[in-house]
């Protein structure tokens, strides 16, 4: 049998892995090493911190977490080490990825004694609080959350082993770095800690993080001959802004996608596309900022069983989320950052599947398009609007009820803006 072209001949067996790994590895089905998995661990293995860098949807987290488990299961503890020392520190820039990261290590974690804990803000302060403090090998979460729990004294770093920087650029974007650094500072010396940091794009201020506070980490890069997944099919419409609607509906309904991801740049229009398609007759749901962490947990687990066929998303939901099965992703409106446009559509054709990325350029948004173009390297293939596509749309939905204050209201706990993950402690960013 052929290895599959998003795979490399580098088997998991053959890795100088922990036996517990090797067996959760078999038990889950994977077999071969994705390019990154394979360039990234051997290099671990040998003793050597690392800064990686690949394309969304190639497989960093469990490249990130073997090297972790590894370390962990195969060293004993710095000396002196008590509970409430961290072994292993993994951030994440938002919650969905910190929770993303934990639900991929609850299986390779099986059978150890490794023990993990979660922090973000948004919800559940106390049971988070409770369970750092009854003693974790390994956190995962936002630096403001885990910022907040550090001060309180919930957990210390002065005995971390590992250090995991996860989607790094994107750290940057949402004004991490003072708290990456804080956080970094804090930890004992790179000559008695291990170093990964993993990014979709090696930018100079990530390399300047990664110098700066890594031992001497090897750079490696899995270059694609696009900046966009070899096998999501790129098209582009140029409706009106009164023919969106009608495009889109008409769109769902001639391609019948069994699993679409709508994005919308603003969350005042995700709800009323969402009422659109509601009144439509669409299985349909919103995430973004305003939603509630447990409620926008209920519904991205819904859309990953196939209990939900349309989840309408700001770019919140961009981002290190791996949902499997998405067949098309819709940009509703074309991002305003260029580098958006490529998490988006990474949300399709994910592990060497095919998915379909359908863009409309409206009179608003088309000036992002040259950038977009500029930043993936080619011009994305042209559709007429057919006629036929534009449907008389049935009437939208009612609003929904609201509980609180509406968007854009100033509540900032509930707001869906930058960073924002200080729990409690009136950090002052925005919750995304």
């Amino acid at each position: 049998m052929s290895t599959p072209d998003h795979l490399t001949d580098t088997l998991f067996a053959d890795l100088d892995l922990a036996p517990t790994l090797h067996s959760a590895l078999a038990d889950a089905g994977f077999k071969n090493c994705t390019p990154i998995q394979a360039e990234s661990i051997p290099k671990f293995l040998e003793g050597k911190d690392v800064a990686g860098q690949a394309q969304t949807g190639t497989g960093k987290t469990i490249a990130f977490l073997l090297c972790t488990l590894n370390k962990l299961l195969r060293d004993e503890p710095m000396q002196g080490r008590t509970s409430r020392d961290t072994r292993a520190l993994i951030l994440a820039p938002t919650r969905e990825l910190a929770i993303q990261i934990e639900k991929d290590a609850i299986p390779l974690i099986a059978g150890t004694d490794i023990k993990l804990g979660l922090a973000y803000g948004g919800t559940d302060w106390e049971k988070q609080k409770e369970k750092i403090e009854g003693g974790v090998d390994i956190l995962v979460g936002t630096p403001g959350r885990i910022i907040d729990y550090f001060k309180q004294g919930v957990f210390t770093l002065k005995k971390c082993e590992v250090v995991v920087l996860d989607e790094a650029d994107r750290m940057f974007d949402l004004g991490f770095i003072s708290d990456l650094r804080y956080l970094l500072r804090r930890c004992p010396s790179t000559e008695h800690r291990r170093n990964l940091l993993f990014s979709a794009t090696l930018s100079a201020k990530v390399l300047e993080l990664a110098y700066e506070h890594m031992g001497d980490p090897v750079s490696v890069k899995i270059e694609a001959d696009t900046m966009t997944a070899d096998k999501v099919r790129q098209v582009m419409y140029y409706p009106g802004n009164h023919e969106k609607i009608p495009l889109l509906i008409g769109l769902l309904q001639k391609m019948q996608p069994e699993r679409t991801m709508i994005f919308i740049n603003t969350k005042y229009e995700a709800e009323n596309v969402w009422r659109w398609l509601k009144g439509n007759d669409f299985s349909v749901e919103v995430i973004s900022g305003d939603v509630r962490q447990k409620k926008r947990e209920r519904l991205l687990q819904q859309f990953k069983n196939g209990e939900l066929d349309i989840v309408i998303a700001t770019d919140v939901a961009a981002r290190g989320l791996h949902i499997p099965g998405v067949t098309h992703v819709f940009n509703y409106d074309l991002p305003d950052d260029k580098e958006d446009y490529v998490h988006r559509i990474g949300r399709t054709a994910r592990a060497g599947t095919e998915g379909d990325a359908i863009s409309f350029a409206c009179e608003t948004y088309a000036f992002n398009l040259g950038d977009i173009e500029d930043y993936i390297g080619h011009k994305i293939p042209l559709e007429s609007v057919d006629p036929d596509l534009l449907v008389e749309p049935k009437p939208k939905a009612p609003r929904p009820e609201r509980k609180g204050p509406p968007p854009g209201s100033g509540n900032r706990n509930r707001g869906g803006g930058r960073g924002g993950n200080r729990g409690n402690s009136g950090g002052g960013r925005r919750r995304r």
